[in-house]
């Protein structure tokens, strides 16, 4: 039986930056269970706050795997300048005769969960080769549990991690069945890191971040692709790098555009949480979709 969901707004706000906090590494389980509880009211302790706050991957679907438009499989690809070989999660779109214009899906902060591999499957769905790179290769994989996997992904060497995904987007590239034009799409860690792919890779042919930290100014003039930025209006800590990133990219006549979702919490477009927005995240999913279409077609 599946927990019964909640929204945001079931939440007080504070309990939400407490969480976000938690699950960002800034603060430990019993700090936000310290500062969460003077909020429980109405039967809700601050255990289960935290327990209503946690992903439920029952209600991650919106593709299931059976799906008949999607063809499903998990790759390994070389990662010479990182971790050797990396393993991910592959959907192919069936509707349409390779080759495809390719897109790939980069992770939060906790490697290659249900929610994620939804993310890969909706984009096989819209027509594109689609991969989502699972970083806690080199640890295992993924562990089955976001606490977990959280854990694990701070073990790793960014760079390395860096590396792996730049390799992610090659292979992509090379892939016999891609027409070599590739885009990519992360959320959280993994927004901050399609922002590194743009300056990293010129060759790439968009990129959507999904409320990431932003790139080092200086780094801005070697971005190539066009950007859809994407921020959640409540996101305080990751929107609070944004006028400098602006700045930047006006600087350097870059091609970009940014939309921001008001009355929304960082993590909106996952759906098997709390924080989940469905009517910002399908406009954003919408907005995502047409972008490739527009510019890896």
């Amino acid at each position: 039986m599946t927990q019964e969901r909640m929204k945001a707004g079931d939440f007080p706000q504070e309990v939400l930056t407490l969480f976000d906090q938690y699950v960002h590494g800034m603060i430990d389980r019993r700090a936000f269970l310290d500062g969460s509880a003077k909020f429980a009211v109405g039967g809700m302790t601050a255990a289960s706050f935290l327990d209503a706050l946690s992903p439920q991957y029952a209600w991650a679907a919106q593709v299931p795997e059976g799906d008949e438009r999607v063809r499903l499989e998990y790759v390994e690809y070389p990662s010479p300048q990182g971790s050797g070989t990396m393993r991910g999660y592959m959907a192919r779109p069936t509707g349409t005769p390779a080759p495809w214009p390719a897109v790939l899906v980069i992770h939060e902060n906790r490697g290659l969960n249900p929610y994620v591999e939804d993310v890969v499957r909706r984009m096989g769905a819209a027509g594109f080769l689609a991969l989502g790179p699972d970083a806690l290769t080199p640890l295992g994989g993924y562990p089955g549990n976001d606490d977990q996997g959280r854990e694990m992904q701070r073990q790793l060497d960014l760079g390395t991690m860096t590396e792996d995904f730049v390799a992610g987007a090659r292979y992509l590239m090379s892939h016999p069945e891609s027409t070599g034009r590739v885009g990519a799409v992360g959320f959280c860690f993994g927004g901050g890191m399609v922002s590194t792919l743009a300056v990293r890779l010129p060759e790439l042919a968009a990129g959507v971040p999904f409320y990431g930290s932003q790139p080092p100014a200086e780094d801005v003039s070697k971005i190539q692709a066009p950007l859809l930025i994407q921020y959640a209006g409540l996101d305080e800590r990751i929107n609070a790098g944004w006028p400098a990133f602006e700045a930047a990219l006006q600087a350097h006549g870059k091609q970009y555009t940014m939309h921001m979702y008001p009355g929304v919490n960082h993590g909106f477009h996952n759906d098997t949480t709390p924080r989940y927005d469905e009517a910002a995240a399908l406009l954003a999913q919408e907005r995502t979709i047409a972008f490739f279409n527009e510019h890896l077609r």
